[in-house]
């Protein structure tokens, strides 16, 4: 069975820093592809950032480009989305999502079919 854990989230002040981790577990991890996502109530569903596993490409969307780091550790089946320079616009649930079986260095097209529960980030003003 396929179980994702995102945990990390908190409360920081804008110009801070937290490091979300993905812990996958019931799928071997070399064929994936992670993505994370966040959700603000009211609003649809963004990707933040994502890695395949083909080749470690990485997506990183536009809002967070120069601020959110995506990687991973094989040995620990973990995705890690570091944040740096927090700011207000940025809180939100975040989650990660996954897909199996991925053979594409474009992550940005995978089904992610696989969900964690979120896990909230608030940045304070």
């Amino acid at each position: 069975e396929v179980q994702l854990e995102a945990f990390g989230g908190g409360l920081v002040q804008a110009g801070g820093s937290l490091r979300l981790s993905c812990a996958a577990s019931g799928f071997g991890f070399d064929d994936y592809a992670i993505g994370w996502f966040r959700q603000i109530p009211g609003k649809e569903r963004e990707m933040v950032s994502c890695i395949s596993s083909y080749d470690g490409s990485t997506y990183v969307a536009d809002s967070v480009q120069g601020r959110f780091t995506i990687s991973s550790d094989r040995a620990k089946n973990t995705v890690y989305l570091q944040m740096t320079s927090l700011k207000p616009e940025d809180t939100a649930v975040y989650y990660c999502l996954a897909d199996r079986r991925y053979w594409s260095s474009y992550c940005e097209g995978a089904r992610y079919v696989y969900t964690s529960q979120g896990t909230q980030v608030t940045v304070s003003s």
